[in-house]
């Protein structure tokens, strides 16, 4: 099956109805509904969506018109209003799901141990305790592990422990779960400790694919000639003159070492691309130039890189798409790590029935 045609039956999916039965999450910093259509490609029932952007909450109410947004701050959800919005009591939520705004972290930013966005983790804390869901999942940058930030990583897991779940954390990196792209990600995955003492253990699913090539991932695509028109650059006569020269696989970085270039990239046409950035589609530089032509790539194809589907509607300005393709978590990466916690809740389901043969299976 060729890669678009993975995409279509992923988002067929994500379009089935749910039954009865149907897993449970939350989504707290949602974005435009990367990690949501994630879940819902995996058979999730999302009842509840969180995110202050309304760039972003455009997009996210064009792809999941039925799913309760809380458009606003975080900080300004009650307990109980987000109980009550998701139709769930505590301790009935399967999934609680989240990726707290990583850009303290990022290798690419300043890397503050103070920076406020470190802080709106303790937001995530505060209602993982009120829904007190099965298994809950966290997204973040793996620059929190590397120097300084390590203290901020052990004060993390400190507190997740302290909200009452065994928890493990490793970086798992997208391109080996079907997205045409290396973007290496810290997976927090957690699971109540009532049911880990009866031997449910958080764990990550293994990879299973070789990263899906540029050439894989755009193959069939379609621009219009305003796409290409508007993904060319506003660009600099320096940029111009180095991206003239660029060969497919060079950065700029090469050509002009001492000029903020940072990330301008030619694609390679047999390689998966390097992590897309949020800011890749502004400023006249950008990660994923197009292999052969003197541009950045279209939405279109940054879509692709991504693994988000072709029906998935964006709302904005070509940056603000960008923003939001840059911000994601890649879907059928979190479909892949979905399906897993799905085998850990059938799992808690089997224990809760006593049907030991399924709980050890």
């Amino acid at each position: 099956m060729s890669y678009p045609e993975r995409l279509d039956a992923a988002w067929q999916a994500h379009l089935a109805p749910r039954g009865t039965d149907a897993p449970t999450v939350v989504s707290t910093f949602a974005g435009c509904g990367g990690s949501s259509l994630g879940y819902s490609m995996a058979g999730f029932d999302e009842r509840l969506a969180v995110e202050w952007n309304e760039k972003q909450a455009a997009s996210f109410v064009a792809n999941f018109p039925d799913v309760p947004l809380h458009l606003g701050d975080i900080a300004d959800l009650g307990d109980a209003d987000a109980l009550r919005l998701a139709r769930l009591a505590p301790g009935e939520l399967d999934v609680f799901d989240g990726s707290p705004p990583c850009q303290g972290f990022s290798l690419a930013g300043a890397r503050e141990l103070g920076d406020g966005r470190n802080q709106l983790f303790q937001e995530y804390a505060r209602l993982l305790r009120a829904f007190a869901p099965k298994v809950f999942v966290m997204e973040n940058v793996r620059g929190m592990v590397i120097g300084k930030m390590r203290l901020i990583f052990a004060d993390i897991i400190r507190e997740l422990r302290e909200c009452g779940y065994t928890v493990s954390a490793r970086i798992l990196t997208g391109g080996y779960y079907d997205v045409p792209q290396l973007r290496p990600r810290m997976i927090f995955i957690g699971v109540r400790n009532d049911l880990a003492v009866r031997g449910i253990r958080p764990s990550h699913p293994a990879p299973f694919i070789r990263p899906p090539t540029v050439r894989e991932a755009w193959q069939g695509i379609e621009n219009t000639a305003d796409e290409c028109k508007v993904a060319r650059f506003a660009e600099t006569r320096l940029v111009h003159r180095i991206l003239l020269r660029m060969k497919t696989g060079e950065w700029g970085d090469d050509y002009h070492p001492n000029r903020q270039l940072y990330g301008l990239h030619r694609l390679e046409w047999d390689k998966p691309s390097p992590t897309l950035l949020r800011n890749g589609g502004a400023g006249g530089v950008c990660e994923a130039c197009h292999p052969v032509e003197n541009r950045r790539s279209t939405i279109a194809e940054a879509k692709r890189l991504a693994s988000f589907p072709d029906p998935f509607v964006l709302r904005g300005t070509f940056e603000e798409r960008w923003a939001a393709i840059g911000n994601c978590v890649p879907p059928l990466f979190m479909r892949a790590i979905a399906r897993h916690v799905r085998g850990l809740l059938d799992q808690a389901k089997a224990v809760e029935t006593g049907d030991h043969h399924a709980a050890t299976a």
